[in-house]
Order: structure tokens, then C-alpha cells, then sequence
């Protein structure tokens, strides 16, 4: 009869209730988001500037940016920490989705621009093309450029994990393929004749959906928009990872011949995956870039895709919200260390790596649930103790 109510009461949970309920971190943090994109905004915007509780626009921004880190962190723990799989060109991913948002933000300047040409951007007037290039045409629809933002680098994972996975390339080699692949596309958007800007990259942007990119009230829109992707990507990512495909994923992490001699087509798997992590890279691109005004070929450097690794050990692979964590943490302490410490704060970040794989091999999130452990087994060992005091008494 009782197993009869637990499983009449487990029906009724709604499905967020049951995706979240052994995730005690991630209610926390979605919590702790709704709260940001809906505070953040108000104090921007209705708090005085002179309040201690108003919230600068250059804050919201930088904010806004860490959001965007932190989701583009989620997307690579959903490969690494649950799949094994070490990417280190997941930087293409975010940069393709950056400029599929860019070419339309340059689309929306017209004749605004320096040179007043309502057909070219500048950079196409300056290097004398006579007309747009097929691939850009489409850009000037919202619509489209979204699909973009997913198709780009959705597209790109598909043909590069395809054919990849079905050659069963794997640890190191795969890691240093993905290097060479973001390395390549680095030097390709570098040249002028590709379309794209070259090292200039696309910049000047006025506006989005005709609301103007400096206005108080667009930045606001953008952080929370940033704020909402987080929490449906993390969502996304939480539901894969607690199915039963999650489940398979974790065995071809740990041991992926098994996997595949149990006759799963471990290839499919990482295959998907691989695609799903790729386009919320490219959300996360698309939303960075109204937010800081420029993508560059910068952006494909391996150096950045080498930083969403560290970001996602300090954090605490395998978690989702220590991805999370840690790409706010990292890229904080980025901030103000470059600052500071501008000559030495990639040493700094290179040590940072090299302690936490030392130390704390699972993260911040490691750290804290063994603190948690040992509490509970102090705990434990007074009231037995205790239990112990009071049966001699008796």
C-alpha cells in the first residue's frame, strides 16, 4: 500500500520537479538566475545612479558576458564530463554562432554606415566587392540568422563528428584534432577575401530588432535573455545527462569498448551529443556578441577553447552547475587580475589548471562535497557516541 501512495505521489510531480529532484546544486543555481535576470535589469534601470544599490550598465554587460561564458562551459561538460570527450576547438562553435549574429547585426546598419552604402557592409565598400556574397544573403532576417546561430555550428560538429567517431579517434588524438580544426577556421576568417571581415572582424553594429544596442533598456533585454538561455541550456543539458541515453553516455566515458561490445553504436551517441553541445556553443556566441559590439577571428584562438577546459575543472567536471561556477569564477578573476597582474596573468591561469588537477581533481563542487562528508561523518559519530553515553547510563 505504501509503495502504492510513492509511486501515485512521484506521478504528480510536475516534470521540472522530477528532472531536478536529486539536483540540489542545480535548483540552487537556477534559482539564484531567475533571480539575477529579474534584479539585475530593475536596479539598472529604476534604481537611481547615485543609490548603492544601483547596478552600472558596464556591470550588467560584464555580467551578461560571464552568462554567456558560463553557458558555452555547460556545453563542454556535457561532453567531457559525461561523455569523455576532450574538446579543445569548442571555441569554433561559439565564434560561428558569433558571427551568424554579427552578419545580421551588420546587415541591420544600412546606410549608416561610413560610407552609406544601404546594400554592403563597410569592410565590403573598402575592399571594393561589387555585390553581397550568396552566402550572406537572408542575414537581414532575424529568423533566418537564428537558425543560422544553431544550423553553423550544428552543421560543422555533424560532418567533423561523423567523421571522426566512425574512425574511432579518441583521447589525445581527437583533442589535438579539434585544435587543428578551430586553428584552421582562425586563419581562414583572417582573410580579407573569405567575407568575413578579415582581422578586423565585424564591428559598428547599431542596433537589433530596431532597438538600439547602447540603450539601458536593450542591455537589459540582453542579460536577460543570457540569464534564460543558461537556464534552458543547463535544463537541456540536465534532461540528457538523467535519461537513460545520460546513462550510456556515462558508460562510454568509463569505458567505451565495453559500451561497444554491449552492441551500442557508441559513435551515434557521441555523434549527438557532440551536435547538441555545439549549438549551445553557438547560442552562447550569438549572445555574446550584441553584448560586447565585435567578433573577430580572435574568438577561434585554441587558447580560448583551452580556457573553457580550465573553466570546467576548476568548477567540477561532470556537474554542470561547477561548469557554471567555475566560468564566472575564472573569468572574474580574468578580469580583474589583467589588471592588475597584465604580464603574468596567463602564467597565473596555466597554474591555476595545474593546481586544481593536482588538489582538487573534481572541482570547487569536489572540494565542497567532501567538506560537506566530513561534517556529516562528525555528526554521525556524535550521536553514536552519544547513543553509546545513554545505553551505558541505562
Amino acid at each position: 500500500m505504501k509503495q502504492t501512495n510513492t509511486s501515485s505521489s512521484n506521478m504528480k510531480l510536475g516534470p521540472l520537479t522530477t528532472l531536478l529532484m536529486n539536483d540540489k546544486g542545480g535548483r540552487r543555481l537556477l534559482a539564484v538566475l531567475a533571480a539575477l535576470a529579474i534584479l539585475v535589469p530593475l536596479l539598472n534601470l529604476f534604481v537611481p545612479e547615485s543609490s548603492i544599490f544601483h547596478v552600472s550598465t558596464y556591470t550588467m554587460t560584464l555580467l551578461g558576458k560571464y552568462l554567456c561564458y558560463a553557458l558555452l562551459a555547460v556545453s563542454v561538460d556535457l561532453i567531457w564530463g559525461y561523455c569523455g570527450i576532450l574538446s579543445l576547438g569548442h571555441g569554433a562553435f561559439f565564434a560561428l554562432g558569433g558571427y551568424a549574429m554579427g552578419m545580421y547585426l551588420m546587415m541591420q546598419i544600412g546606410d549608416r554606415g561610413v560610407y552609406g552604402n544601404p546594400d554592403l557592409p563597410d569592410f565590403m565598400v573598402f575592399l571594393n566587392w561589387q555585390e553581397l556574397p550568396w552566402y550572406w544573403l537572408g542575414f537581414d532576417n532575424f529568423s533566418f540568422a537564428m537558425v543560422m546561430v544553431l544550423l553553423a555550428p550544428g552543421i560543422l560538429a555533424f560532418v567533423f563528428g561523423a567523421l571522426a567517431f566512425r574512425s574511432r579517434v579518441t583521447g589525445v588524438y581527437l583533442s589535438i584534432i579539434t585544435q587543428a580544426l578551430t586553428y584552421a577556421l582562425m586563419l581562414a576568417f583572417f582573410r580579407n577575401d573569405m567575407g568575413f571581415g578579415g582581422n578586423n572582424g565585424l564591428t559598428d553594429f547599431k542596433d537589433i530588432l530596431g532597438f538600439d544596442l547602447q540603450a539601458d533598456t536593450t542591455r537589459a533585454g540582453l542579460f536577460f535573455c543570457s540569464a534564460l538561455a543558461l537556464m534552458i541550456g543547463y535544463l537541456i543539458s540536465r534532461f540528457i545527462v538523467t535519461s537513460k541515453l545520460g546513462r550510456v553516455l556515462i558508460a562510454i566515458r568509463d569505458s567505451e569498448t565495453r559500451a561497444r561490445f554491449l552492441g551500442y553504436r557508441v559513435e551515434y551517441f557521441k555523434l549527438f551529443v557532440f551536435v547538441v553541445s555545439a549549438m549551445l556553443a553557438g547560442v552562447a556566441g550569438a549572445l555574446y556578441v550584441p553584448q560586447v559590439g565585435i567578433i573577430n577571428p580572435g574568438e577561434f584562438a585554441p587558447l580560448l577553447s583551452i580556457e573553457m577546459i580550465i573553466w570546467v575543472a576548476v568548477g567540477g567536471r561532470g556537474t554542470l552547475f561547477g561548469a557554471v561556477i567555475g566560468a564566472i569564477l575564472v573569468n572574474y578573476a580574468k578580469t580583474y587580475f589583467t589588471g592588475a597582474f597584465a604580464e603574468i596573468w596567463l602564467f597565473m591561469l596555466g597554474g591555476l589548471f595545474v593546481l586544481t588537477t593536482l588538489y582538487l581533481p573534481k572541482g570547487i563542487i569536489g572540494l565542497w562535497q567532501q567538506m560537506a562528508d566530513k561534517l556529516a561523518a562528525k555528526k554521525m559519530s556524535k550521536l553514536q557516541v552519544g547513543d553509546l553515553a545513554e545505553g551505558e547510563k541505562a
